[in-house]
């Protein structure tokens, strides 16, 4: 069961490495690809992730108990905080992007936003790299999710390199490399409780959310809807199927 995962990573960190390099995706309209991948990204979060939370929410109000009992949707919670967090980093992104523009350099961030958009995208990669040794899934199902998360990593990408330019290539690319890398050996070596992986799984879902959401919601994008939702219902009816 140790090959399967490894081949997984080693697709994901060929994703990061030749992304930069698939210059026909930097085009507008959008790449009918890119809008294909941003479909089956938000697929995974409605189709997959977010039916598992459900089911890991018993287990975790279980287990916090107290006054976090009033609380009834834990997990939930945790989801939308991924999101705000990766929203509030893009928010700080953008506005790096004007400052710089506005001070007559390039238009790409300032090395403040660059590193806090690696480091929360390290955490995600992290996150991913552990659960794809350690989340209990058939053969199948593995696959699909691996897929799918290559594509949703072929979309963080583009909207990375847009926004970082030379930084991303010389070394975000690596930092996330070395990020999904670790997450994997992680898996290897230790095993974290039931409630934690439901965690990590529900942070997830919120950041692939907003991260599909903010790269095919912009107008000057003009995504291709058709292929948006052609990956959404493929990918939707495969795992439907699994």
């Amino acid at each position: 069961m140790i090959l399967l995962p490894l081949l997984a990573i080693a697709l994901l960190v060929a994703v990061h490495l030749f992304s930069v390099k698939l210059r026909f995706l930097e085009v507008i309209p959008r790449s009918r690809w890119l809008s294909f991948a941003g479909g089956v990204s938000i697929a995974l979060v409605f189709f997959e992730i977010l039916p598992e939370l459900s089911r890991s929410q018993e287990i975790v109000t279980q287990a916090v108990g107290g006054v976090l009992t009033l609380l009834e949707n834990h997990i939930y919670i945790v989801a939308a905080f991924g999101l705000a967090v990766f929203y509030g980093v893009e928010r700080i992104v953008k506005t790096s992007r004007v400052n710089q523009r506005e001070a007559g350099k390039e238009d790409a961030t300032g090395d403040y936003a660059f590193w806090l958009s690696m480091s929360v995208f390290s955490i995600k990669n992290l996150i991913v790299g552990y659960l794809i040794l350690r989340e209990p899934r058939p053969v199948q199902g593995l696959i699909l999710f691996v897929i799918a998360i290559a594509l949703e990593f072929l979309l963080t990408d583009r909207g990375l390199h847009e926004d970082h330019k030379a930084n991303y290539e010389r070394v975000g690319r690596w930092v996330l490399i070395a990020a999904v890398s670790c997450g994997w050996v992680i898996g290897y070596f230790t095993e974290i409780p039931r409630i934690w992986l439901a965690i990590l799984s529900s942070f997830l879902a919120g950041a692939i959310l907003l991260t599909a959401i903010k790269e095919e919601l912009p107008e000057e994008r003009q995504s291709r809807f058709w292929a948006f939702a052609l990956g959404l219902g493929t990918y939707g009816t495969l795992l439907l199927l699994q």
